[in-house]
């Protein structure tokens, strides 16, 4: 690789995702060598399906102005979250391009809850939809959506509680049948954000919801997105959790819990979230994972909250979304009156 990295592919039996290093470098001379070269893991991330781990990173932890000195190589924009409605407790300190996603103070945010039941028939750990819940796409309720993430392990849990978990949705939109591409094409997601009443358990519930600003409105998506960088096409949607079940899921479709619209967003995040696509990372402190939102869709698992905290650090990178957003204003940014 350019700037003296080596790259490892495959992260799975599959060759999903790849692994990134520097001989003899510390997370400073890293971030330094990847800014001298600045076109070098980008291309591998591209190469990798979508995901890139860097072990190691560790001394970020104390220079956090390194991560956003590294999120500035993926793209012309990095997000600042003082600026864009987030939680003031959600937002780092002294570097506000930096969300702090943890269940310490003053976070304080907790985990998802176990999988029911928490093994699947097999025994094994489970990763499909729908025993596998919370599978999404960073942000996907904004458009233009963001192009990558970067999440540090600051400080992490035990092995086997509080993985990320990945899936490779371009792999999963070549292994449909062609009926099912066909049947998928030009076909949107209506995508919204938590909170705002329209999520699947309030719609089945028949929680009444509250009337949406401007800048909260659902935004349609397409289910099959094509990548900017490599051309290639990939799933791009959501579950429950940032999918409007009120008015969609799926654009022009029944909608509601029940409705077509929701059996066929059911079966996609099925099929897209088969282990044969799925990465799970084991976090270990110095762990930095850069994944691709527009073409992977991810999940977070428990953690035992009650006995282990656990910090981890997010940057969101965007300015390329491809050529179905160009122009287009920011939607989240939208007059809120």
């Amino acid at each position: 690789m350019e700037g003296g990295f080596t790259l490892v592919r495959g992260l799975t039996s599959g060759g999903f995702g790849g692994t990134v290093t520097l001989a003899g470098a510390d997370a400073a001379d890293l971030v330094a060598t990847a800014e001298a070269a600045p076109c070098a893991l980008p291309a591998a991330l591209a190469e990798c399906g979508g995901v890139l781990l860097i072990p190691g990173m560790g001394g970020v932890a104390t220079a956090p102005e390194l991560l956003l000195r590294l999120s500035r190589i993926f793209g012309p924009e990095v997000e600042n979250y003082r600026e864009t409605g987030s939680a003031p407790n959600l937002v780092h300190p002294e570097v506000p391009q930096i969300f702090v996603v943890s269940n310490t103070p003053p976070a304080s945010r907790q985990p998802p809850a176990k999988p029911e039941p928490e093994l699947t028939p097999e025994g094994k750990f489970p990763v499909q939809f729908p025993q596998r819940r919370g599978w999404h796409s960073d942000q996907s309720f904004r458009r233009p959506p963001p192009d990558v993430s970067l999440f540090l392990g600051v400080q992490t849990v035990p092995r086997g509680q509080g993985q990320t978990l990945f899936a490779d949705a371009t792999a999963a939109y070549e292994a449909l049948s062609p009926e099912m591409q066909a049947r998928i094409e030009g076909v949107d997601g209506l995508h919204i954000g938590g909170g705002l009443g329209r999520r699947r358990e309030a719609v089945l519930a028949g929680t009444p919801a509250p009337a949406l600003k401007p800048n909260q409105l659902p935004q349609r998506q397409p289910l099959v997105r094509e990548h900017p960088v490599t051309g290639k096409r990939a799933l791009y949607m959501c579950e429950y959790g940032q999918m409007d079940w009120l008015e969609g899921p799926i654009y022009g479709m029944e909608p509601g819990p029940h409705g077509e619209g929701a059996k066929l967003l059911e079966a996609l995040m099925s099929h897209c979230t088969q282990e044969r696509f799925v990465y799970v990372h084991e976090w270990t402190p110095g762990d930095l994972v850069i994944w691709d939102n527009r073409c992977t869709l991810h999940a977070a698992t428990w953690f035992d909250a009650e006995h282990e905290a656990r910090v981890m650090w997010r940057t969101t990178v965007s300015g390329n979304p491809g050529a179905m957003y160009e122009g287009e204003a920011k939607s989240w940014l939208a007059a809120a009156e």
